[in-house]
This record gives C-alpha cells, sequence and structure tokens, in this order.
C-alpha cells in the first residue's frame, strides 16, 4: 500500500511525519513525504530513509527574516501554496491509496485526492483552529474579528479563509473538473480529523463539535549518540539549564539570549542555548554556556534541569517524555495553548507575557526548578504515550479507516 504525507510548516509539522513514514514502513506499507525544500527537512527525513518530494518554497525564505511575516504575505504565500499542491500533490499521489496532510492549512491536498479517488485524510498537532464553543478562533492574516458571540466569530474565521485561499482553491479546482467549495476551511478539516498530540498534554473530548480521532504524538524515536563536547560540558557540572525557541526565528523574544543566560545565572545554574533558527549565541565567553545545534533531544532533556522554550508542540511533548520541568513563553498560534497545559498539569511554569525580562523568567525558573515541579514532571512523564505514529499508521492501512 502506498500513502502520501504532506505538509507546509516548521519543523514540527515536519517531524510528526517522519515519524508516521517510519511507522507506516515498519508495517510493509510505501510511504512518500512532500514537504518544504528546507535542507534540514531533508535531512530529517533521510534518517528514515524517505527522500523529500519538494512542496513550495523553503520556510525559511518565509519566516527567517528580521520581520514576522505580514498579511501581505500571507496572501502572497497562500495561492503559491495551493498552487504548488495541486501540481506536487496531483503527480505525487499518482498510484497512492491514501493521501494524509497537515501543516498550514494544506488546502489543495483533499482536492487531489478526490480528483484520484483516493483516501484523504487532515490530520492536527493541536486544537488550535478546529471550530468549538469552548474557545474563539486564533488570529489569522487581514481582518480583524468583531463581537464576543462565539458562533459569530467562527463564521468569521470561515470567511478569512476563503478569502485567503477560495480564489486559487477554486480555480484550481474547475481546471480538473471539480465543482467549487464554498466553505475551504471545513473542506480541508473534514467531518473526521485527526489529532496527533497526546491526550495528556492535550486532552480533547468535549472540546469540538467535529468527530476527532486522537491517535497521539508522532514521535521519532531518536537513538543518535550526543556530540561529544555536549557530552563533556554535562558531565562537568550540574545539569544545565536547556533554552531554545526551536524554528521560530523573527518571532523569538528581542535579546533573548540575554535575558534567558542572566535569568538561568540568577538561579546559580549553568545554560545550554540551543542555536535554533533565531540564532541564539552566547552573551560572553564565560564557561558556564554552551551552545548546541540541532541535537537529539530525546537524549539531552532527560539530562537537563529545566527546558525554556517557545511551546511548540514538538519540544513540549519531547520534555513532558523526559520528565523536564519547564518554562513556556508563549509567542503565537498554539503555543499560549501547551503554556497553560504545562502550568495546569504543575510540570512546569507558563510565563506571563510572551516578552521575559530577567526578573521574570527567572521568577518562572524558580517555580520550574522546584523539587515539587521535578517530581511532579516525573510522575506525569510515565503517562505520555509513544505508540501515536503507531496507531495512526494502523489507521491509515485500515480499508475502511
Amino acid at each position: 500500500m502506498r500513502v502520501l504525507l504532506t505538509t507546509w510548516g516548521s519543523r514540527g509539522d515536519v517531524e510528526p511525519l517522519a515519524a508516521l513514514a517510519a511507522a507506516l514502513r515498519d508495517l510493509g506499507a510505501e510511504p512518500r513525504v512532500c514537504a518544504p525544500p528546507d535542507e534540514d527537512f531533508a535531512e530529517l527525513l533521510a534518517r528514515v530513509d524517505v527522500p523529500l518530494i519538494p512542496l513550495g518554497p523553503t520556510v525559511r525564505s518565509v519566516v527567517a527574516n528580521p520581520k514576522p511575516p505580514t498579511a501581505r504575505d500571507a496572501f502572497r504565500l497562500a495561492p503559491e501554496l495551493v498552487a504548488a499542491r495541486f501540481d506536487t500533490l496531483g503527480t505525487a499521489a499518482e498510484g497512492c491509496d491514501a493521501l494524509l496532510a497537515t501543516g498550514l492549512l494544506p488546502a489543495g491536498a483533499r482536492d487531489v485526492a478526490e480528483k484520484l479517488g483516493i483516501r484523504y485524510v487532515y490530520a492536527c498537532f493541536h486544537l488550535l483552529g478546529l471550530p468549538s464553543r469552548h474557545f474563539l478562533p486564533g488570529a489569522r492574516p487581514g481582518t480583524t474579528l468583531e463581537g464576543t458571540d462565539n458562533r459569530a466569530q467562527w463564521e468569521q474565521d470561515a470567511q478569512r479563509v476563503n478569502d485567503l485561499y477560495g480564489p486559487a482553491l477554486n480555480s484550481h479546482r474547475a481546471a480538473i473538473g471539480l465543482p467549487p467549495v464554498d466553505n475551504v476551511r471545513d473542506h480541508v478539516f473534514t467531518d473526521r480529523p485527526w489529532l496527533a498530540a497526546d491526550p495528556v498534554l492535550c486532552p480533547s473530548e468535549g472540546m469540538t463539535d467535529l468527530d476527532l480521532v486522537q491517535t497521539g504524538a508522532w514521535v521519532l524515536p531518536d537513538d543518535r549518540p550526543l556530540p561529544a563536547d555536549l557530552e563533556a560540558f554535562l558531565d562537568a557540572g550540574e545539569p544545565p539549564v536547556y533554552v531554545g525557541f526551536g524554528s521560530m526565528a523573527a518571532y523569538a523574544p528581542e535579546g533573548i539570549a540575554r535575558v534567558a543566560t542572566e535569568a538561568v545565572r540568577a538561579q546559580g545554574r549553568r545554560v545550554l542555548l540551543a542555536r535554533g533558527w533565531a540564532g541564539l549565541v552566547p552573551v560572553d565567553d564565560a564557561a558556564d554556556c554552551f551552545v548546541v545545534g540541532e541535537v537529539n533531544q530525546q537524549a539531552l532533556f532527560p539530562r537537563v534541569a529545566a527546558v525554556v522554550h517557545h511551546g511548540g508542540a514538538g519540544t513540549t511533548t519531547a520534555a513532558a517524555r523526559a520528565g523536564a520541568p519547564q518554562v513556556v513563553v508563549p509567542r503565537i498560534a498554539d503555543q499560549p495553548h501547551w503554556a497553560a497545559r504545562v502550568a495546569e498539569l504543575g510540570i512546569g511554569a507558563a510565563h506571563d507575557t510572551s516578552t521575559p525580562t530577567v526578573d521574570s523568567l527567572s521568577a518562572a525558573l524558580t517555580a520550574a526548578l522546584a523539587p515539587g515541579t521535578r517530581e511532579r514532571a516525573g510522575a506525569v512523564a510515565g503517562t505520555i504515550r509513544a505508540d501515536g505514529a503507531v496507531v495512526a499508521a494502523k489507521l491509515l492501512l485500515e480499508p475502511a479507516g
């Protein structure tokens, strides 16, 4: 059985697909992955021996700029990605039995599956964006939501998605003989989306009117050794505090390397900076600070005192599985949700604002580094499922899904 997996987004959108591809291959299927042509992602997929089929522009070209993308950028990118999906997926999906799409709203993926007569599944890594009576829609480019009525705001959200993607999507559908779609958001999501998130970290029962299928997080097993110089740093003293903002680039708090370094030192701890797309670098040449690039978090996080991060789904899950206390400094999208959940579970602290100071981050670290927090983090770690990718792979391979 051949299965096409596709996404467009940051590492947090690509790595779960690598995990799912590996699980599918272990079950005897033939996975294909269409993703952004960033070098990081090609290397990631090479770890599971699945070549990357390039889809759209690199993510770095969009987000790794001095300033975050604007509404104008979004209205330029949306039709570009729709066109790329019809073109790239239309070819890559030939001979496949199913197509699973995730990442930045994958308008165009279901339509290719429809044209080819194959199964389509939409998957997400958090609840944000799924219509719900319990919370309001998040921000989208171009418009401001009006009023406070939940239902009305979700209707406005659907219209904003139509504005972004509708003209391009329906133009391409017409070109391949398909009728127009009047609600792009719900068309992409379907009535039965999959949620690839751990039920302890992201409880979903009753949170949306859709018939949600929660598989658990798709975690890629990682047996890579830590670099020798990192091992030497870890062995040279007490466990350090890890500070990383992943693929945030322009969204990372200004001056976060300096603020975090001073806050960690105020706690009497050493600092481990993750360079990431934000390009974090040491503020001085003191021996208590070390910088790493892309590294095996599954091997590293059990050996740190705490993890300070932006609140991406992948990093939150990795820290939780390792039993490492967390300080989440949320910036955009689903990150405030993960921050709130970390605090609610008692496995770390949610920073009150998106722009920390030395004092505010030090206060959050005080809470995270408390013995009770580590004990609670250790207890929760034992409840985090590790089989989400296998669950999803088996569902994809079932004839009726």
